[in-house]
């Protein structure tokens, strides 16, 4: 039988799911860490080069890539800066799908700058290599590094595309925690926001030196500005504005995403499995709607159009009756209402006493104060909605039941 949800209800879920959560001593001493870096060695790098590698990757990947092969122009202008051209092009996160619209991988797309926009090696003009090929650089999964790249040269056929591991020769980092990922303009951090290359007044003077490893750059993270900074650095250098005592452990980086409520990885969104729009791919900024045709984007788009999304992922707390944290939970438990005894939905990722889990909306909120463990009734589970989150993901299924 089909129920109507009176206006109360979601009132009440509201409330629920934004209910004040008390920290944990090492979410405390993360958040007030200030500037954080950690090198992040669950991902690798590779290389697309050729001039087919717009084209080529166009009809594959949910964003559009068109934007890389465009003329940049005046958008992102910055100030004179020795070794530092005038413009830069920010990366792209995006995904792989199959062709039935399910999750394989996601990528982090950028572009490097141009030979005459470095310094030559006698650091008194530009450098000049006409022959310089086009290229991107993606920071992958390491975990299915193999597949990932066999999967694209399936893809290749004949398109002019090199697709290479260069994950010896790069590392990937993410800078994170409170000030730089907290504020909303390169303004408030032109250091992280310029150092390498970038759009705005080096004022580190990295950048300022002749041809060669230097010219990479924090970039905003193209997915949330609250996850911070994240750039691709040869590994053999150790990035700009990482202070000594400032580098931590890449699980660190782990706690700060599950508490942003993101997934990462074909681990964290399940590998031919995940719906991508259940995993807030469409708020993350990995999908476009105007782009046209690329692998799975039907049952995307219909999806999309057709309205509600009934499941997300979730940040999740584990705690007992009295609010003490427990750590003893492991992904893929099940996590039901304890009063209804229906399930809400899965563990997916878990650290400690916080998680991620994909719910039903509809029973997470409802009954995020009786929410637990399957088979571990004395684990209380506590879901919360991401600051992030746009309004209308909830009144989408609010007008939706109403009329079901």
């Amino acid at each position: 039988m089909n129920r109507v949800l009176s206006s109360s209800f979601y009132k009440h879920c509201n409330r629920a799911i934004h209910q004040t959560i008390p920290k944990h001593r090492n979410e405390t001493q993360l958040q007030t860490a200030g500037p954080v870096a950690s090198l992040i060695k669950s991902r690798s790098v590779i290389r697309f080069r050729g001039p087919d590698t717009v084209k080529f990757l166009q009809g594959l990947l949910t964003n559009d890539i068109r934007k890389f092969g465009e003329p940049i122009g005046d958008k992102t202008a910055n100030f004179p800066t020795p070794n530092v051209p005038t413009t830069s092009v920010t990366p792209i996160y995006a995904a792989l799908l199959t062709p039935q619209g399910r999750f394989l991988y996601d990528l982090f797309l950028y572009k490097p700058p141009n030979s005459d926009t470095k310094l030559d090696t006698t650091g008194t003009g530009p450098a000049s290599d006409p022959n310089q090929p086009f290229e991107l650089f993606a920071d992958v999964d390491a975990s299915v590094l193999d597949e990932l790249l066999a999967t694209f040269t399936k893809y290749r056929l004949r398109s002019k595309v090199e697709i290479d591991n260069v994950a010896s020769e790069f590392s990937c980092w993410q800078r994170y925690g409170s000030g730089p990922s907290d504020n909303s303009s390169d303004v408030e951090e032109p250091e992280a926001a310029s150092v390498g290359w970038g759009a705005g007044e080096d004022g580190a003077a990295m950048s300022s030196s002749s041809e060669g490893n230097l010219g990479w750059q924090w970039f905003k993270d193209p997915r949330l500005a609250c996850l911070g900074f994240r750039g691709i650095f040869p590994s053999n250098i150790i990035p700009p504005l990482i202070e000594a005592d400032k580098e931590t452990d890449e699980q660190n980086y782990l706690m700060w995403r599950i508490e942003k409520g993101v997934a990462e990885g074909s681990i964290e969104i399940p590998k031919g499995e995940a719906m991508p729009l259940e995993y807030n791919l469409v708020g993350l900024n990995a999908i476009s709607f105007d782009k046209g045709c690329y692998v799975g984007q039907e049952l995307i788009a219909r999806t999309h159009h057709r309205g509600v999304i009934r499941k997300r992922l979730v940040p999740l707390r584990f705690q007992d009756n009295d609010g003490k944290v427990i750590d003893k939970v492991i992904p893929g438990s099940e996590v039901v209402n304890r009063e209804s005894g229906k399930k809400a939905g899965l563990v997916t990722t878990a650290l400690g006493c916080r998680g991620l889990g994909l719910l039903r909306l509809e029973e997470a909120l409802k009954g995020s104060t009786a929410l637990s463990i399957q088979g571990q009734e004395d684990v209380k589970v506590v879901a919360s909605k991401p600051d992030w989150w746009p309004s209308d993901w909830l009144q989408d299924l609010q007008q939706h039941t109403a009329f079901a």
